[in-house]
């Protein structure tokens, strides 16, 4: 078991197969290349990817479908090579949650792809008018905020 002190989680245990590689990092990360996705204790809908090296960073992710039902990514190929996937179904997809101030929002442009048999990871730029800061709105499920 690898032991990671987090700021918003304390200390947790991550299974080694459970850890991500993101061999770019992340935009505005790059020294972060080791991440686990942890679940929300509070609200299925939240999941949190959690740097294993700098305890300080946490991203809150979530399925982008769950709350954009017509979301449709393209990626392309050259962007997905990285990370070998040959059939998208082996890829999960995540998209990072902020916030505008007020109400909060879906990165939907950038999403986080992440190839679920090699545990590898990389954020991507989809073709096609999509919003890096799509709204959720009161009639959508809402995310808890959390503390």
């Amino acid at each position: 078991m690898m032991r990671i002190t987090t700021t918003r989680f304390g200390r947790i245990d991550v299974a080694p197969g459970d850890v991500l590689h993101f061999p770019s990092g992340l935009p505005g990360l790059e020294d972060c290349r080791s991440w686990a996705l942890l679940a929300d204790s509070t609200n299925d809908a939240l999941g949190w990817l959690q740097s294993t090296t700098r305890g300080d960073v946490a991203l809150a992710v979530v399925s982008p479908r769950r709350f954009v039902p017509d979301y449709q990514v393209r990626i392309p190929r050259s962007e997905l090579s990285p990370l070998a996937i040959g059939d998208m179904r082996q890829a999960q997809v995540v998209v990072v949650v902020g916030t505008n101030g007020t109400n909060l929002t879906l990165n939907l442009k950038a999403p986080i792809v992440i190839n679920l048999e090699t545990r590898t990871g990389r954020q991507v730029v989809a073709r096609g008018e999509l919003a890096l800061d799509y709204e959720l709105s009161n009639d959508r499920p809402r995310l808890k905020k959390s503390a």
